[in-house]
């Protein structure tokens, strides 16, 4: 079987480079759970991934950035996920120090996975993506701390790319 990826190649201490490729799905790294991508993001990570030094970020080559994903579970080994279970997955350094969603396939850890929350979409989920994620979890952050709307302006710093729109 085999899938197609944006392979991210060095030689040396040359630049990164980037192409899409097809690939055998025994390029796919050591994990509990074969994922079939429906949807990722690009985030600002990914691009700092994708620069030509790898943005400091990616240590290893060959790599498949990509720093989440939301797709459908095609084999597992743990007994938490089952083929046909929709997943997503953020965070855990996927796409930097782990293959990630630039690619039809993952294979990662069943820890690192998140069951789709119920009447969701794996579309709708990598609409909202990482940055809505990050975004609400400030927010959440904010609530705990007793803000409310009420309680007059915030000042949000740094509020730029996905987190802030």
């Amino acid at each position: 079987m085999t899938f197609r990826a944006v392979l991210l190649e060095r030689d040396g201490d040359g630049p990164a480079t980037a192409s899409v490729q097809t690939l055998k799905d025994d390029r796919l790294p050591a994990g509990d759970v074969t994922v079939a991508i429906e949807h990722t993001t690009v985030n600002y990570k990914d691009g700092l991934c994708l620069s030509p030094k790898g943005g400091g970020l990616v240590r290893d080559y060959p790599h498949v950035g990509g720093i989440d994903f939301a797709g459908v579970v095609e084999a597992s080994d743990d007994p938490r996920y089952a083929p046909g279970d929709r997943v997503v997955l953020t965070g855990w350094r996927v796409g930097e120090r782990h293959w990630g969603g630039f690619a039809e396939k993952a294979r990662v850890r069943a820890d690192w996975l998140v069951p789709l929350p119920q009447g969701m979409t794996t579309r709708q989920c990598m609409a909202v993506g990482t940055a809505g994620f990050t975004a609400m979890l400030a927010v959440m952050a904010l609530e705990d701390h007793g803000l409310t709307p009420g309680a007059g302006p915030v000042l949000v710093t740094g509020a730029a790319g996905g987190v802030g729109s």
